[in-house]
């Protein structure tokens, strides 16, 4: 099967999308075809054996809309080894975004990836990873998170070679004039010096050769300037002046090599829900054909082909279940714990697990297009996002480390000119500042939060698209809630019965039901769904007559039956005054009513309505509580608008607001200056959702790539949106925290290694202890994140 994307013109409403769809279903060779209303674009399956372009493109042109074909760019999605701080994340993606095939080029320091959109025709992967490689980076294909325990052995081995390395060296520092110890301190420092220090060479090369600066010149500077000041005091060249202090540039590199390692567990752990997500997939299916089992791997299945699926199993694909009940935890996909109980005919989503009974499942969807490897690409998308705070955290390590090099050189000039202190006081000073400065912990501070609050989300059933949803989300002011689906459960249901004086509740029930069994109308649905709740099972009837707009007619049990509107009962002469008075309640109160009479006479009426959802009103409630309007938009009549409202206890509502308009109502109220949140149907509340500042779709099911919108909720739970509102200021809180903290270790640890404390208090601050505060500030900005994890229980 091959793939095409065209770009759909005259379509009017959702409708026009699920005609366009339906008409190509319909053409051989094509396996799927979606529509998505708010882009305007069209995406196909086909077999290009049985069809191609020419006839796909010629038949949406016969049902009567333009088409054209779009380019699909291409995106490259890998790990980068050898990022270090935020200066590293401005290089790369300035030497990405260089070449003019590339449009869009975002590097994730956190996560240590890399997302690249490109021309597949102008440019190749090849081409991207050389010039990755180019800049002094190492690009991994398969992602940086197939080599992360890698990645902690070897930071945890290099931490423990350099302390084991330097304690000889700091135990014997009053006995360096010994030569013996002094040819052993030299032989230490130096193995420390040009093997776990080594890659800050490294790094620092490449960043100068890319004209950029970042956190390995700073390291390599600082623990060089320490080093060869020892080596060359060791070899008299400053005569008995010189002091050698071999263990400033070793316990540095092991200090900074301690944080890079609990930097990078810290990292582990923001990251670890979306690699839980990756575990749960199946790697063996049972294919089940003519009547034989044979396992197979899971990524053989295909489309239409029939696994089982035995108790305590993964079931390996999404599909229908052909034979068998169970229950499956589905957890993954919804958050509750609860297992789900399913039978023929029900939907089941692979990467859950299946508890209880055998389960036969025909495949309906596999490999990208399965629920789990939808949700993993939103997810990776979300966090490769950047937020629009990271902005400030860039512009302020574009200039960063210049600005240190040249405070440790004011440092220096001012101790030893300026007040007149010895070369080495003065000296050590100034590789104190160039060691405490760090933008490690401004380039983390927003992606690791995203990515705590993302996994969070994905853990509870809240899908964000994009990294930046999760700051803007708690901007939201107003909120606009679509009545049916959304607010309320989206069918109707019976709620009142009104019996005529000396008839029985029950009998009104069985002759109701009876007269709308054979009528496919919702409302009919509801009567004989609530009678058969309650046990009762009407006969045949006989003589069976619908009239639209009013009603029907029948036999039953020998009677003649009238269901409907007041005007069938009028029409054949009978008087519903009797009722008049709780049938006008029921009629305020937003309900649709049922008048039945039995042989001419009134036997009572039935009130339906479509009923809030349990915990609507709590959601509501809870929204208020956090300061955002909320407004109901419907387009059912003001007086069943205004029930639903009061009910609901929304601030205020719209009625009578078609599909075509709802985009306009949200408009509307952007147009008074609020921020502005839509939660509706992703498919039908499209142009709605896509218009609004945050657009979010609740229950999303099995299939969240057709929906539109920045959030989406996959149970049908309004509580939800309660839960992503409340995730997004709490991820906004944290990323401010992380900033406020980076900016402050700064703005105080600089004054401190400069020797601002040494005059009122005789303190200076050692370089191998401000490098050790250094490593420290990345762990603690990462530590600060994962805290997040505490609020998300509670949400």
């Amino acid at each position: 099967m091959q793939k095409a994307a065209y770009r759909i013109t005259g379509m009017s409403c959702v409708n026009c999308a699920a005609r366009i769809e339906k008409g190509l279903s319909g053409v051989a060779g094509i396996g799927n075809a979606v529509v998505n209303f708010a882009t305007e674009e069209l995406t196909v399956e086909y077999d290009p054996a049985l069809t191609g372009p020419e006839q796909i493109e010629a038949r949406v042109r016969e049902l009567g809309y333009g088409i054209r074909g779009v380019a699909r760019s291409g995106e490259l999605r890998f790990g980068v080894k050898g990022l270090h701080c935020a200066s590293c994340v401005a290089t790369l993606e300035s030497r990405l975004l260089s070449h003019p095939a590339v449009t869009v080029a975002v590097v994730n320091l956190a996560q240590e990836e890399a997302l690249v959109k490109y021309d597949p025709a102008r440019l190749t992967a090849g081409e991207i990873f050389a010039m990755v490689a180019d800049a002094g980076y190492q690009p991994v294909e398969e992602g940086a998170g197939a080599d992360r325990d890698k990645e902690f052995r070897s930071q945890r081995n290099w931490f423990i070679f350099s302390l084991a390395a330097s304690l000889p060296i700091m135990l014997t520092m009053p006995l360096h004039q010994s030569p013996l110890v002094g040819w052993l301190n030299l032989s230490l420092a130096s193995a420390v010096q040009f093997s776990a220090g080594l890659t800050f060479y490294a790094g620092a090369f490449h960043a100068l050769k890319n004209r950029s600066a970042n956190m390995d010149v700073l390291v390599a500077l600082g623990t060089s300037a320490a080093y060869f000041y020892s080596l060359f005091a060791f070899f008299g060249a400053f005569g008995e002046n010189g002091e050698i202090f071999f263990e400033t540039s070793a316990m540095l590199i092991a200090f900074i090599r301690l944080g890079k390692y609990l930097e990078a567990r810290a990292r582990g752990k923001a990251g670890e829900a979306l690699r839980k997500l990756l575990k749960l997939q199946a790697d063996k299916a049972r294919l089940v054909t003519d009547g034989e089992e044979r396992e197979i791997p899971a990524s053989a299945v295909r489309v239409g082909d029939q696994v089982l699926v035995r108790p305590g199993e993964i079931i390996p694909v999404d599909g229908v279940v052909l034979e068998g009940s169970s229950s499956v935890d589905e957890s993954m996909v919804t958050g509750e714990s609860l297992p789900v109980e399913k039978g023929a005919g029900a939907p089941v989503t692979g990467a859950t697990v299946n508890r209880t009974g055998v389960l036969r499942i025909r495949a309906s969807r596999v490999g990208e297009e399965t629920l789990l490897a939808q949700i993993v690409r939103m997810v990776q998308e979300a966090q490769a996002d950047k937020a629009p705070i990271q902005r400030f955290a860039d512009r302020v390590s574009g200039v960063f480390v210049p600005v240190v090099l040249l405070l440790a050189a004011v440092t220096f000039v001012a101790w030893r000119f300026g007040l007149n202190q010895e070369f080495l006081f003065a000296f050590k000073l100034a590789i104190a500042v160039v060691v405490i400065a760090c933008p490690c912990a401004m380039g983390l501070a927003t992606p690791t939060a995203i990515m705590v609050g993302s996994g969070i989300g994905l853990n509870r059933g809240i899908l964000i698209k994009r990294g930046s949803v999760l700051e803007n989300i708690s901007r939201v002011q107003a909120i606009l809630l679509d009545k049916t689906g959304t607010l309320t459960r989206g069918q109707p249901a019976l709620t009142d019965l009104v019996p005529a004086p000396g008839v029985h509740e029950e009998r009104l029930l069985e002759y109701l039901a009876a007269a709308e069994s054979h009528s496919g109308h919702p409302l009919a649905e509801a009567v004989v769904h609530a009678a058969t709740a309650r046990g009762i099972r009407p006969g045949p009837v006989t003589g069976y007559l619908e009239r639209g707009g009013f009603g029907v007619s029948c036999s039953y049990q020998g009677a003649a039956v009238l269901a409907g509107s007041a005007r069938l009962l009028e029409e054949a002469g009978i008087a519903v005054a009797a009722l008049a008075e709780p049938a006008a309640r029921l009629a305020d109160e937003g309900k649709s009513l049922i008048y039945l009479a039995v042989n001419g006479r009134l036997t009572g009426l039935a009130a339906l309505a479509d009923l809030l959802k349990e915990g609507s009103a709590l959601a509501v409630a809870e929204l208020r509580k956090l300061g955002i309007a909320t407004f109901m938009i419907t387009g059912d009549h003001a007086a069943v608008a205004a029930a639903v409202a009061k009910q609901a206890g929304v601030d205020g509502f719209e009625a009578g607001v078609l599909p075509d308009r709802k985009r306009q109502v949200v408009k509307e109220y952007q147009e008074k200056g609020l921020y502005v949140a839509m939660a509706g149907d992703g498919i039908n509340d499209a142009p709605a959702l896509a218009q609004a500042d945050i657009g979010i779709a609740i229950g999303g099911g099995t299939d969240v790539a057709k929906e539109t919108g920045d959030v989406i909720l996959v149970r049908d739970d309004l509580m939800d949106v309660v839960r992503a509102i409340r995730l997004g200021k709490a991820t906004l809180a944290k990323v401010k925290q992380n900033l406020f903290w980076a900016l402050f270790y700064n703005i105080l640890g600089i004054p401190i290694a400069a020797g601002l404390l040494y005059y009122p208090l005789g303190i200076t601050l050692k370089p191998e202890f401000a490098g050790l505060a250094m490593a420290f500030s990345s762990v603690s900005v990462v530590t600060n994140s994962i805290l997040l994890k505490r609020i998300g229980q509670k949400l």
